[in-house]
């Protein structure tokens, strides 16, 4: 399985030998589908939180007498039917949305998600992405040469840059859209949330997946 490599002038200058397990995956929507619940579960950290009658202040004593007075009887101003009291069914920040998804998973949820990348041709392979300086009016250029983007705050890609290549990261920092990843990190939300994906041929062998 052979892919085209290209310059950050757009231009071919190659091909690369990719393994088909990687590229070449069939495409399963339900277990990219899984895997990203499971991304996003595990990172939501949950803050609403309803007090219920037994958190809320006050309270201690009867408002007045069971009987006599005319009134519904009530044992509590921190009942839920009173103003100020407890929450009923309200959200609780004890909640876990956890969820499991074994190694073996998620691993060929990203795969599949990598091989229909390629397969639309949405995915590069770039020989090296070199720049001068760490600066983003330089990077938007080459950006631009492979997404064909008129601005900058248009722009939507993942960069995946080999492991030395840090240059990358704070080059990208200030783009809108645009995101750089180790190659040993790549995750179904980054691939998913981004239209385009540019790789270094380096990075490509480092990819841990």
């Amino acid at each position: 399985m052979k892919a085209p490599v290209y310059s950050i002038e757009g231009k071919e200058v190659g091909e690369m030998e990719l393994r088909p397990e990687i590229f070449g995956a069939r495409w399963n929507p339900d277990l990219v589908r899984q895997a990203l619940l499971a991304q996003l579960g595990n990172r939501r950290s949950p803050l609403a939180h309803a007090k219920t009658r037994g958190e809320v202040s006050g309270g201690g004593k009867k408002p007045w007498r069971q009987k006599g007075t005319g009134r519904a009887r009530h044992g509590s101003i921190r009942s839920p039917i009173w103003k100020g009291g407890g929450v009923t069914h309200g959200p609780r920040n004890d909640k876990s949305y956890t969820l499991k998804i074994n190694k073996k998973m998620r691993t060929a949820a990203i795969r599949s998600v990598v091989s229909k990348k390629f397969a639309g041709g949405d995915l590069k392979i770039i020989e090296v992405i070199t720049l001068s300086a760490p600066k983003t009016k330089e990077l938007a250029g080459v950006l631009r040469t492979f997404l064909k983007a008129p601005k900058a705050g248009k722009l939507s890609a993942l960069l995946i840059p080999a492991e030395g290549n840090r240059v990358i990261y704070r080059a990208s920092a200030n783009i809108p859209s645009v995101k750089s990843v180790d190659p040993r990190s790549i995750n179904v939300e980054d691939l998913l949330g981004h239209r385009s994906i540019l790789i270094e041929r380096k990075a490509v062998e480092e990819l841990k997946i």
